[in-house]
C-alpha cells in the first residue's frame, strides 16, 4: 500500500430482501448483509471470505449498486454513493467495475469479444472514434494474455480461463479505480486459478487499482490480499492483516474455517486437528438473537445467546466476539 487512505468506506451497511410468498403470508425478510463496516485503502486488496450463503456476493453487488442497500453508507473517494441514481450512478460506475464469478454467464454469447470490451467504452463516451476503441481493445487483450486476433471471436470459442480474461479486460475498459472481484477463480480449473490471480496482481501493480476480492479459497485469498474480512450470516466477524488472520485467527468461526484448509503434505495433514462445526447455519430470515455464530460455537456462553457482540479492536484486528471483551 502506497498510502493509508481509504478509497472505500462502508459503514453499518444493511441489504435486506423481501421473500414473502402470497398476500396472506407472514412477512419474511432475508437479512443478507446486516450491519457491516470496513475500509479498503488505495492500492490495497481487501479479501472477503466465508461459507456459501454468508452474504459475500450480496455485499459486493451492493457496493457497486447492483442491489439497493436497506440502510448505511458507502463512501467512495469521500462521496456517499448509497443514494446515487440516474446520471450520477452511471458516472460512478466508470470508476468502480465488477468481475463476475461465472465467465460463461457474464458474457453475451451473441457479441464478439471486441464488441463486449468496447461496449462500456461506448456507454461512457471513452475515445472519439471506433478505431481508437478497437486499438484499446487490442491493448487490453494483450494485457490479459490474449491474442489480438481474438477480437473477432465469440465467447463460445474460448475456454473458461480465457473467458474470465475477457471479463477482466471488459472491467478494465473504462480505466476504473476500484474493482469488485466476485469469486473470479471459483469456476476455473485449479491449474488456471493461479494464472488469473497473478494476472490480477500484475494489473493492480501497473494500474494502481484497489480490489475487493471475494473467494472461498482461504489460501488464495491470503496470497492476493493485504487484509482479510471474514463473514458469517451477513456479519463481518473478524477483520485484519492477512498474515495475522491466517496464522493467528481470533474468532471461533475463523479458527474453524482455517482448520478446513487442505494441506498437501500427508505427514503434516495427518497430525492436523480439524474442527468440525456442529449444527446448521441459522436462517438469515430468522437469525439468532445474540451472536450469529452462537448456535454452532463450542465456546458460546449464555451471554452469547442473548447479546450480539460489537466489533472491538484487538491488536491489529477487529473481532466481534464476547471472548475478547475486557
Amino acid at each position: 500500500m502506497s498510502e493509508e487512505k481509504p478509497i472505500l468506506s462502508v459503514r453499518n451497511l444493511k441489504t435486506y430482501f423481501d421473500v414473502t410468498k402470497g398476500i396472506f403470508t407472514k412477512k419474511q425478510i432475508v437479512k443478507a448483509v446486516d450491519d457491516v463496516s470496513f475500509d479498503v485503502m488505495e492500492n490495497e486488496t481487501f479479501g472477503l471470505v466465508g461459507e456459501s450463503g454468508c452474504g459475500k456476493t450480496t455485499l459486493g453487488r451492493t457496493i457497486v449498486k447492483l442491489y439497493e442497500p436497506e440502510s448505511g453508507s458507502i463512501e467512495f473517494q469521500g462521496k456517499d454513493i448509497a443514494k446515487l441514481h440516474g446520471k450520477e450512478l452511471i458516472s460512478f460506475r466508470k470508476d468502480m467495475q465488477m468481475i463476475f464469478q461465472d465467465p460463461y454467464a457474464s458474457l453475451n454469447p451473441r457479441m464478439t469479444v471486441g464488441e463486449i470490451i468496447k461496449e462500456p467504452m461506448i456507454i461512457h463516451n471513452i475515445y472519439n472514434t471506433d478505431e481508437e476503441r478497437e486499438q484499446r481493445v487490442v491493448e487490453l487483450l494483450k494485457i490479459v494474455g490474449l491474442k489480438p486476433d481474438h477480437i473477432r471471436r465469440y465467447p463460445a470459442e474460448f475456454s473458461g480461463g480465457q473467458r474470465q480474461r475477457v471479463g477482466i479486460a471488459r472491467a478494465l475498459a473504462v480505466n476504473p479505480k476500484f474493482i469488485v472481484c466476485d469469486e473470479p477463480i471459483s469456476a476455473l480449473d485449479v491449474s488456471i486459478q493461479a494464472q488469473v490471480v497473478n494476472l490480477l496482481k500484475d494489473i493492480q501493480k501497473e494500474m494502481g487499482l484497489s480490489y475487493l476480492f471475494i473467494a472461498h479459497d482461504l489460501s488464495m485469498v491470503k496470497h492476493i490480499s493485504d487484509r482479510i474480512g471474514v463473514m458469517y450470516l451477513g456479519h463481518l466477524v473478524e477483520c485484519g492483516p492477512s498474515n495475522d488472520v491466517y496464522h493467528r485467527p481470533l474468532h471461533p468461526y475463523t479458527i474453524a474455517l482455517l482448520s478446513a484448509i487442505p494441506i498437501p503434505d500427508p505427514d503434516v495433514a495427518k497430525n492436523k486437528q480439524r474442527i468440525v462445526l456442529g449444527g446448521e447455519v441459522p436462517s438469515p430470515i430468522n437469525p439468532p438473537e445474540g451472536c450469529p455464530f452462537c448456535t454452532r460455537c463450542t465456546r458460546a456462553t449464555e451471554r452469547c445467546h442473548k447479546e450480539r457482540p460489537k466489533p472491538i479492536q484487538v491488536g491489529t484486528r477487529t473481532v466481534a466476539c464476547h471472548l475478547y471483551e475486557k
